[in-house]
């Protein structure tokens, strides 16, 4: 067989029936689920995304913020469509669109004259920028090249620049938004802190959490306790704005000069222990006030404790309005544990929201079995075997950290489950496993509004268990016979 330059073209390969079938078959084995697991040099299908998306979301939380990507358009490009097809809200950023010439010579000149472009056209009263892979790999040097654009006017002495290394082939979105978090206050803290002064404020860190109900339930529970707080990188105003008719490049974010001061605050409490793990560490050692770093409030155990320590940190009492929340909470739980009890669950996602996840589950009587980290670290496998050996309905899950969504196929359809919790990205091996798959965590492109319905605090707690609940008496529903239908319960 010959082409249209009369060269000869070698034919595709073809594959018959039979041999599909037999692979499909085989790749559901223990044999093949041994292979898979096996592999050194391969991912397939990872859960999680990289740095400089992680990075552009803790831009997006800030007041009149233009993320700036530093790199190739098309990167930029992936990471503006996957917060867009999350939130279906714009996420507006630029790119200094490297191409081979940046790689031969440099990237210098595409940022200066993206950095200038810029602030003429979008006029951001901060700029962030971050790295994608290619400046990383050529060695540019991100300190030089804005201390020569401000050098040569490019960009007013005024104008804050906080800017992070975020290689793509390094980390995820977690450590991607924290390397941001932390230049963005480094950045605006610079020669704020006055000794003696305290504003009286919390800050509070939520973590990479691109659930826009989480942030308000957080911002509703701070308020609760009347003590006053700033919230570090605040997306809930930015990702659920108001279709009033107006479109606003800028439509909200935590004040710049709130997140300056913030270096002057009471305290300092994150609900993301591993996603704000340098940030936290810094603020430690260069902040006012007291600091600590809790799991993510999910469940009534985790937010016990996030009240408890609320309540520490600024001298107030649990507010009684938030003690009946808990009362409905374990009311609501009490009422549907029958249904979750002894149900097999794999959960996947990040670290903190897995934690969270887990820790849930084993409050209603039901077991966690695979749990799946795409990126993790050994201190996070330890905590999360210690939290499944904390509970008798813990016995048997295992924990699976730096493993992708192919292994995570192969167990599940080797060892069922009931359900699966984690992003959208799990659906096909939910759908060959033929278990139902419950949408939390990033990224959700395939539901609507999944980003605005709370998981975090009591409320977060009824949610979860209602969604659980329902989807499971759904199932009973649709399986029971026409004896038993009506009276099923």
């Amino acid at each position: 067989m010959s082409n249209l330059l009369g060269l000869t073209v070698k034919p595709v390969t073809s594959i018959s029936p039979e041999d599909e079938a037999r692979v499909a078959a085989w790749i559901d084995t223990p044999e093949y689920k041994e292979k898979n697991f096996a592999r050194q040099a391969l991912v397939v299908n990872p859960a999680h995304a990289c740095q400089p998306l992680g990075a552009e979301l803790a831009a997006h939380g800030f007041e009149g913020t233009l993320p700036f990507v530093h790199g190739a358009q098309g990167c930029a490009s992936y990471y503006r469509s996957t917060l867009n097809r999350h939130f279906r809200e714009p996420a507006p950023a630029v790119s200094d669109a490297m191409t081979e010439d940046g790689a031969v010579f440099g990237g210098q000149n595409n940022l200066h004259e993206g950095l200038e472009n810029a602030l003429a056209l979008y006029k951001p009263k901060m700029l962030a920028v971050f790295t994608s892979c290619m400046p990383e790999v050529i060695g540019d040097d991100l300190t030089a090249f804005i201390k020569n654009a401000r050098a040569k006017s490019i960009v007013p002495p005024e104008l804050p620049i906080p800017f992070a290394n975020t290689p793509s082939f390094a980390g995820s979105h977690v450590s991607g938004w924290d390397l941001m978090l932390l230049s963005i206050l480094t950045t605006l803290t610079e020669g704020k802190k006055v000794e003696g002064r305290c504003t009286g404020k919390v800050n509070f860190i939520g973590g990479f959490d691109p659930n826009t109900g989480n942030a308000r339930e957080y911002k509703r529970i701070l308020e609760a306790f009347g003590a006053p707080y700033t919230f570090l990188s605040d997306i809930s105003d930015v990702f659920d704005s108001p279709n009033d008719g107006t479109y606003r490049l800028y439509p909200a974010g935590t004040p710049l000069a709130e997140a300056a001061d913030s270096v002057n605050g009471k305290a300092t409490l994150s609900v993301a222990p591993y996603a704000s793990s340098k940030t936290m560490a810094w603020v430690k050692e260069n902040y006012a006030g007291t600091h600590a770093a809790i799991p993510m409030p999910v469940g009534i155990q985790k937010t016990d404790a996030f009240l408890l320590k609320l309540a520490e940190l600024t001298g107030k009492p649990v507010p009684e309005s938030l003690k009946a929340e808990r009362g409905r909470a374990v009311d609501a739980m009490t009422d549907a544990q029958q249904y979750l009890h002894g149900k097999k669950f794999a959960v996947y996602g990040d670290p903190d929201q897995v934690a969270g996840w887990v820790s849930f589950l084993l409050e209603m009587g039901a077991t966690p079995w695979h749990v799946l980290v795409s990126k993790g670290s050994k201190k996070l496998e330890k905590e999360l075997v210690a939290l499944l050996e904390s509970s008798p309905y813990g016995k048997g899950g295992k924990v699976y950290v730096n493993r992708d969504l192919w292994h995570l196929r192969s167990l599940l359809v080797t060892d069922p489950v009931d359900a699966v919790i984690g992003d959208t990205h799990g659906k096909f091996a939910a759908r060959d496993a033929k278990v139902p798959l419950f949408r939390w965590g990033f990224p959700i492109f395939d539901r609507v509004h999944r980003h605005r319905v709370p998981f975090v605090g009591y409320q977060g707690a009824i949610n979860m268990v209602t969604e659980l609940a329902n989807k499971f008496l759904d199932l009973v529903d649709d399986t029971s016979d026409d004896r038993h239908f009506e009276m099923m319960r």
